[in-house]
């Protein structure tokens, strides 16, 4: 005769146990991973304090200023202004045309160094003897000291007497040759030459990167369905660039608007060339208006963070996409 058996009801070996036992894990404690948490932030401390005494508090102090009517030439006659500086700034028609100046520059630069940038990026996505060689100079004008760059483009290209677009010219043509002077007769477009010529390189650096990241059996696929390169490159390979565009747009647009070393050192601003960098130099070291310039500084800042926050955001999403994959 068996026994029957019995499973004891849910919960009942809880009941049973005592109320120590019960737990599975125990709960974590507040202080000991905190202090953890402290002490494996604290190496990065000094470097946030460097970061907020050198960023932060000179924009701070530019943001106070900017509130005043201040001249340095008056220093007694200071006094609060409230928002009247930025009224004049916004007001001020030579501000106003450096603002459409700046976007010339920037939208022209950006858009032509794209393009370059891409048909460079499509070369150097082949596989040919010298690649190498040929990136690492294609890379060199990025890597120049601004000044450099433009003094270089100033004096050994662009100079009337020497230059060597003249000398080009006179090779060609002969005596008769034209010999322009190239910054006064296209001032703006001097300038954006030059920006365009170091530009390029950090455009193809990114959509390089970017063509190598392509899937290769989608386009090995595309080949063996009988795509030509023309259809490849319109279906799978621009559509996958494009965040890679915007990307370059975005960045290039940041550093191209706050570019002062271009403009001062092959126009000094003369010409139609004054963007807001150089304006708001102007206005603070010769018009010695410190509360002006302050609040050009403050607008500039602020239009920058709108395209920073921009970039930031294809860079997040690129980054998803790349984990999706």
């Amino acid at each position: 005769m068996s026994t029957p058996t019995t499973t004891p009801a849910p919960g009942a070996h809880d009941e049973e146990r005592p109320p120590a036992a019960r737990t599975a894990t125990p709960s974590p404690k507040g202080p000991p991973n905190r202090l953890r948490g402290w002490v494996t932030r604290a190496p990065l401390l000094p470097a946030l304090v460097f970061m907020i005494v050198v960023t932060q508090l000179p924009f701070v102090a530019t943001l106070v200023i900017s509130f005043f009517d201040w001249n340095a030439l008056y220093p007694e006659a200071r006094s609060f202004g409230g928002f009247e500086n930025y009224q004049e700034v916004l007001s001020d028609p030579e501000l106003r045309d450096s603002v459409v100046t700046t976007a010339l520059l920037t939208a022209v630069v950006v858009l032509v160094s794209l393009v370059l940038g891409l048909l460079l990026a499509l070369l150097l996505d082949r596989s040919f003897r010298g690649r190498g060689v040929v990136r690492t100079l294609l890379i060199a004008p990025f890597l120049l000291v601004p000044v450099a760059a433009a003094l270089l483009w100033k004096h050994v290209l662009y100079n009337p007497e020497y230059g060597l677009f003249n000398g080009v010219l006179n090779w060609l043509f002969g005596e008769k040759a034209p010999q322009p002077n190239w910054v006064s007769e296209m001032p703006l477009g001097a300038v954006q030459v030059s920006l365009i010529w170091q530009w390029t390189p950090f455009m193809m650096l990114i959509l390089l990167a970017g063509l190598q990241s392509r899937p290769a059996d989608a386009i090995e696929a595309a080949r063996i369905d009988g795509a030509g390169a023309w259809q490849i490159f319109r279906y799978l390979t621009l559509p996958h660039l494009r965040r890679y565009l915007e990307l370059g747009a975005l960045l290039g647009s940041i550093y191209i608007v706050q570019n002062f070393d271009a403009v001062f050192t092959i126009t000094s601003g003369g010409l139609g060339t004054a963007n807001l960098p150089y304006t708001i130099y102007q206005t603070f070291y010769q018009g010695h208006e410190y509360g002006v310039a302050s609040a050009a500084g403050v607008l500039v800042v602020i239009g920058s963070l709108v395209i920073a926050t921009l970039a930031l955001r294809v860079v997040s999403s690129l980054f998803r996409e790349e984990v999706r994959a």
